[in-house]
């Protein structure tokens, strides 16, 4: 038996091809862009990854995520171990679910209002919304979609400008903006429910913030062209990795980042879970432990159990 890869984008494999490999695991790929399966036959034994981002639209895959939905159903159907199956899955693809998956675990999350419509009914929606007030994509990824506005004023007009782009699932999200006490988020990334490590990424260039190294340019990765985006952070709240651990066992999601801001008050705001979190070699280096062999280590431990 082997892991099956289930993914669209190459780029973002091969640390993850290479810990298999050390670590002995069989693997094989499966990518879903054009293609097919037969729905009423089995599917092949082993385990899978679910690996499919909710930023494939971006890469002209745009039917990957509606077809990974109807596999991963298929797959769940059949008893097929899937790490981030279909409820992960479903909470990776909309911010909205997550939120409510959050707060009912206990962890603070901004207020936010989903919008489906055009320009009016996103005017309306916000004409309550307290500015500042950020925008995002219910379906999220790559931090797109992300504006800041401090007037309705200033919404209404961008709204109604050809410099909107709407969510792939045509979902606005109006969010409270958290003032934070540093220009930097937290990553918390978890491996089979368990912390590897946690690192900050400087917001002051913009949230397109994604660690992978086949994402990396000097532009994407410095601050003017010297200091590196990503740090390792070794402190962190105790409570609020306790309640993480819990919110992930209680969600099925097995691999994930969890990321948060701390505002001025020192309050921890949370806002993002990425099933498909990507990882940064040097922050690797830094923490001396690999998130990546952590992933192959729990596959292989999977596909013990499922042989």
């Amino acid at each position: 038996m082997n892991v099956t890869i289930i993914h669209e984008n190459d780029d973002w494999l091969p640390s993850l091809r290479d810990a298999l490999d050390r670590h002995g695991v069989p693997f094989d790929e499966w990518f879903v862009h054009e293609g097919h399966f037969d729905v009423l036959d089995a599917p092949p034994d082993g385990v899978f990854f679910n690996r499919m981002s909710a930023s494939s639209h971006t890469r002209g895959h745009t039917s990957s995520v509606s077809h990974t939905r109807q596999i991963l159903a298929w797959l769940r159907r059949h008893g097929r171990r899937v790490v981030n199956g279909l409820p992960a899955f479903e909470l990776e693809m909309s911010k909205v679910r997550q939120y409510q998956a959050l707060a009912a675990a206990g962890v603070r999350v901004p207020a936010t209002r989903a919008v489906a419509g055009g320009a009016d009914a996103l005017i309306e929606a916000a004409s309550d919304v307290p500015p500042p007030f950020v925008t995002k994509h219910n379906r999220g990824g790559k931090g797109l979609g992300v504006q800041l506005f401090n007037t309705h004023d200033a919404f209404a007009a961008y709204a109604r400008s050809d410099d909107f782009i709407p969510s792939p699932d045509h979902i606005t999200l109006l969010q409270q903006y958290i003032e934070a006490a540093e220009p930097q988020i937290t990553r918390c990334e978890f491996v089979g429910g368990t912390l590897v490590y946690a690192l900050t990424a400087d917001t002051r260039e913009g949230f397109e913030l994604c660690p992978a190294e086949a994402c990396r340019t000097e532009e994407t990765c410095t601050i003017d062209g010297d200091n590196s985006l990503f740090d390792l952070r070794t402190e962190l709240p105790a409570r609020l990795v306790a309640q993480y651990e819990r919110f992930l066992a209680a969600e099925h999601i097995d691999v994930a980042g969890v990321e948060f801001i701390e505002d001025v008050e020192g309050r921890c705001w949370t806002y993002d879970v990425n099933g498909t979190t990507n990882y940064n070699p040097e922050i690797e280096s830094a923490a001396e432990q690999s998130a990546w062999d952590a992933v192959a280590q729990f596959l292989g431990q999977e596909l013990q159990v499922a042989a």
